[in-house]
């Protein structure tokens, strides 16, 4: 049967490059966002060294979860339920779907700010709430038209976005106002937790990608392209105007250095192409939940209450929602590797399913107590590697890997 099912994708799948665009066109954003808010926390040397890891912690999660996507040809709500049971799964989805909303909402709140903002320069001042819900509604209209529009507005987008982003650079470097060199003030661990945690919900969700890509070594490019060269290079491009300017924003630091209309276009041209596949993603993950609802009416609700919630002050809540990201979710992925490693190396078998528990209590104790490790970690409770992220994801998989061998033991002997 798997055998089957992989033929049948095989006339549908794509390229490393296709994919590894699809994959920036959604990580523009939470980029743009996040570096901005770490840009005026870290000194320029230290926001290169923290980028160039937190790129080195990803491509390597990155290369085994959409490897993972590409054996078994499922997508990551598929996968999830071997480690969790079918209806344990339903938990995790549940937190999958409130962290892309989340990011749908923080995008649509982006996009509301930087339209008023500079259409407020040119005198026309519209309360910034009805830029959320156009933007919403331009998210949901783009989402209707599926995945294939989807990779090919990405493959124009984002070269597009990165020429825009290069100008900045260059604007924000040669510019004559007064630079200031950062002071540094954020830990480096959480800075790197923070990097990491900007796209971790991308990364956990990678086998949604992995299902559909050519082969493995295709895979591979795409995390690499992806992770390893373009994320890191993007950060460091949208961390510097506000490092040199100790400004908390791209469009106040651009202000500085006096090119605010290719900040705003910027953002607002990546929030259209990102907040695309965040809505997208978060319609197929609640699909799941919501059975007996078709997409489209999912995409309108996500689309509605996306409006609401971006319409409110929560720029103030982002970088605790980064680390509550790489801090809660880093241990899905983390368990869904262990299970892949151990058990899951000759493919993922749906008969299986019906034979296991519907929730596996061992599972959710292995991801609680790597939330729990990162938890700690993040607040100097305890220090393990560092970086909050990586402990939790590491102590998740390492206690997935011993209950679920001692609980397997334990059934054997009965």
């Amino acid at each position: 049967m798997r055998k089957t099912e992989q033929t049948e994708n095989a006339t549908s799948t794509a390229s490393g490059f296709h994919v590894a665009m699809i994959l920036l066109g959604i990580a523009v954003t939470p980029v743009l966002l996040s570096s901005s808010s770490l840009g005026n926390q870290l000194s320029s040397a230290n926001l290169i060294s923290v980028v160039t890891i937190g790129g080195l912690i990803l491509t390597i999660l990155a290369a085994v979860t959409i490897c993972v996507g590409e054996k078994a040809r499922l997508p990551t709500y598929g996968i999830v339920k071997y480690a969790f049971g079918e209806r344990g799964a339903i938990a995790i989805n549940i937190l999958m779907a409130i962290s892309l909303f989340g990011w749908i909402a923080v995008t649509a709140n982006m996009f509301g700010h930087s339209v008023h903002d500079l259409l407020a320069q040119h005198g026309v001042d519209l309360p910034t709430p009805l830029w959320v819900t156009l933007g919403c509604m331009i998210f949901v209209a783009s989402t209707a038209f599926g995945f294939a529009v989807l990779g090919k507005i990405a493959q124009i987008a984002v070269p597009v976005i990165a020429l825009v982003l290069c100008y900045i650079l260059y604007a924000a470097t040669h510019g004559q106002a007064p630079m200031l060199d950062s002071m540094n003030q954020m830990n480096t661990g959480v800075a790197v937790s923070t990097v990491v945690g900007t796209i971790i919900v991308l990364v956990a969700t990678l086998p949604d990608f992995g299902s559909f890509v050519h082969n493995r070594k295709h895979a591979l490019i795409a995390a690499g392209i992806t992770f390893l060269i373009a994320y890191p290079l993007l950060y460091w491009a949208g961390a510097t105007p506000s490092a040199l300017s100790g400004q908390g924003s791209l469009l106040s630091a651009m202000a500085v250095f006096g090119a605010v209309l290719p900040a705003a276009l910027l953002l607002i041209f990546a929030c259209i192409t990102g907040n695309a596949g965040n809505m997208f993603q978060g319609t197929l993950v609640v699909s799941t939940l919501l059975t007996r609802f078709p997409k489209w009416q999912i995409t309108l609700v996500l689309g509605l209450l996306a409006a609401i919630v971006g319409s409110m002050d929560i720029m103030a809540w982002f970088i605790p929602f980064l680390l509550f990201l790489g801090i809660a979710t880093p241990p899905v992925a983390g368990i869904y590797i262990a299970d892949f490693f151990l058990y899951r190396q000759n493919g993922y078998d749906e008969t299986v399913l019906s034979n296991e528990s519907q929730i596996k209590i061992c599972t959710f104790v292995a991801w609680l107590l790597g939330s729990a490790v990162g938890f700690m970690t993040v607040n100097d409770v305890m220090t393990l590697t560092t970086i909050p992220s990586i402990d939790s994801i590491l102590v998740a998989c390492v206690g997935y890997a011993c209950l679920s061998r001692i609980q397997r033991k334990q059934m054997l002997v009965q």
